[in-house]
């Protein structure tokens, strides 16, 4: 989804595009990630495994990660102090969102 979204802000190609362009193609790269994503979310979510609410916040790591690569090397921008506490913050919602029983108050 990183690529899907933030791509067009990089690629010269398709600087001359409509946005309308710009969309068909970000949703046809979307297209490939979300045929792994959507059976992915469901096998962990039907066989127990996960709660949709753990499933939301292990993809949102999972992305944000995704992000840092992309923004270093195709944006070029560098992670400052704050965005890095902030994912750490995000990773501390992974621990507290899986270390538990789902709705329970405490440990395994």
């Amino acid at each position: 989804m990183t690529l899907a979204w933030y791509g067009h802000l990089k690629f010269g190609f398709l600087e001359s595009k409509t946005m309308l362009a710009v969309i068909l193609v970000s949703w046809g790269i979307a297209f490939f990630e979300y045929c792994l994503m959507v059976p992915a979310n469901r096998a962990g979510y039907l066989s127990g495994t996960f709660t949709g609410y753990q499933l939301k916040i292990i993809q949102e790591v999972i992305t944000l990660g995704v992000f840092v690569v992309f923004a270093w090397f195709v944006l070029k921008e560098r992670l400052t102090w704050n965005y890095a506490v902030s994912f750490l913050c995000i990773l501390l919602a992974v621990f507290f969102a899986t270390a538990f029983k789902p709705g329970g108050t405490g440990g395994q």
